[in-house]
């Protein structure tokens, strides 16, 4: 399951990149949903990271 969480920043990526193409929107308006994807995604790999070391894995 771990072996996979690489794929949540890039599906997510690839759906707003596929959103603000739809609706005609460059990737420098869109910068700021980039951001809010890169720290969801650290937040789940800190808490991932916090449960390896709390369970001794």
């Amino acid at each position: 399951m771990t072996r996979f969480l690489f794929l949540i920043p890039l599906v997510l990526s690839l759906l707003w990149l596929a959103y603000l193409n739809i609706n005609g929107w460059t990737i420098k308006q869109g910068l700021k949903g980039f951001l809010y994807i890169a720290i969801f995604s650290g937040a789940i790999a800190a808490f991932y990271t916090i449960l390896m070391f709390i369970t001794g894995r």
